[in-house]
């Protein structure tokens, strides 16, 4: 494959993606990877991006609402097929290949939460959906940092889903179709009991406001340019693994659907504020005041997801701030999932309260994804960009904070 020719012929969508950088280098290389590895071409590059979530934390996996965008770092894997039935794929950083024989689709017990749970997680749903599956070799690099909060799982399973896609079945899978792949195969092979958002916006693409409520996934673009009004959309990695939290993670949405069992409901998608907060003295040492607590914030976060995406529609930026910020401080007070009670470390707490007192009246900050460790959002005036990358890497670690631009497309094929 010629990287130079599939760039120039690609050049205003690859602006597009990676907001103006110059990604030759990178694909190029992965490309040199590909070669030294199976000692042929690669067919196709397959990028998934990474997602940004704005507001609506843990409110997808009880079909609420959030406002996401996919960013422009992404993960990209060069691929092409293989007749014997197995994946065979290298991932930066890795010495081994990870291979999986797909002709056993079942699910491995020892697999789980691992990246062979996940290849052959997302094969067998293909094949369940009638959607062709084949062996395929592929060499994988990623700038979504694993850790990030910019979810690099969800972008690495709608990545496997587009590579057997791209070689199997003629780019035909509906992105929204994609996410659901991904998640199936995130939650039932690999073990974690995750909700949709993060697959639907790597899928997808774009800012959009997501309403898991409706089948299939009703998704709304909207178009808001941050940078045009002066402000950095940032991250900040302020630390601590997610690997070992998988506990952590599954308790939230088994302890808002144990509310929502106690209250006649599956789930809380139709349980309404009022009728929750009339529930309570009965809910009351029926499940833990914890669940209590987050189903609370549950019943205003996916309410502020709408009243978020509604105040970038009318280009009130200051009404959006002030729902970023009230949406933060339910995650830290109700849900709380800002830090793991067995540690003494409380690094997310620390950047947040770092941000308020740099941002506070000109800004908007939060924490951002699954929770327990990884990243805030921080919305920063351009003016204050520098003094505030320099205070957080101060403490977080050179490199620690991390300006994104919003992606315009999800998931893409390049061949």
């Amino acid at each position: 494959m010629d990287v130079r020719a599939l760039f120039n012929q690609n050049r205003d969508r690859l602006n597009a993606l990676y907001a103006g950088e110059d990604q030759f280098e990178r694909y190029n290389r992965l490309a040199e990877a590909f070669r030294g590895r199976f000692n042929r071409e690669p067919a196709a590059f397959v990028s998934a991006p990474g997602r940004t979530e704005v507001v609506g934390n843990h409110t997808d996996h009880q079909n609420g609402k959030v406002l996401a965008a996919a960013v422009n770092l992404d993960t990209v894997g060069a691929v092409a097929p293989r007749d014997d039935g197995r994946v065979v794929l290298y991932s930066e950083g890795f010495p081994q290949a990870f291979e999986v024989d797909i002709a056993d689709l079942s699910v491995h017990e020892d697999e789980k939460e691992t990246t062979f749970a996940l290849i052959r997680g997302v094969a067998a749903r293909l094949k369940q959906l009638n959607y062709r599956v084949g062996g395929f070799d592929a060499c994988v690099t990623s700038t979504v940092f694993k850790g990030s909060g910019l979810s690099s799982s969800a972008a690495f399973e709608v990545m496997l889903v587009g590579a057997f896609d791209a070689l199997y079945n003629g780019w035909s899978i509906d992105p929204q179709e994609n996410a659901r792949i991904s998640q199936y195969a995130e939650n039932v092979y690999f073990g974690k009991p995750s909700g949709l958002m993060d697959q639907m916006a790597s899928a997808v693409g774009g800012l959009s406001i997501q309403d898991f409520g409706k089948n299939p996934t009703d998704v709304e673009a909207i178009r808001y340019d941050f940078g045009a009004k002066g402000y950095a959309v940032c991250v900040v990695s302020a630390g601590g693994e997610h690997g070992n939290l998988t506990n952590e993670y599954a308790a939230i949405p088994a302890e808002m659907k144990a509310v929502a069992a106690a209250m006649g409901e599956k789930l809380l998608q139709n349980v309404t504020p009022e009728a929750l907060f009339t529930a309570i003295p009965k809910l009351k040492n029926h499940v833990s005041d914890r669940s209590i607590l987050r189903a609370l914030h549950f019943v205003d976060d996916t309410r502020r997801a709408q009243e978020a995406a509604d105040a970038l529609k009318r280009d009130d930026l200051k009404g959006f701030f002030d729902v970023v910020i009230r949406a933060g401080n339910s995650s830290w007070e109700l849900l709380q999932n800002l830090n793991v009670p067995t540690s003494d470390n409380q690094e997310i707490p620390l950047a947040l309260e770092m941000s308020r007192r740099m941002l506070e009246g000109c800004g908007a900050w939060r924490n951002h994804g699954g929770g327990f460790a990884g990243t805030i959002l921080a919305f920063v005036p351009f003016s204050k960009l520098e003094a505030y990358r320099a205070a957080m890497d101060a403490v977080f670690g050179e490199g620690a904070t991390t300006v994104l631009s919003i992606r315009p497309e999800g998931v893409v094929c390049l061949k």
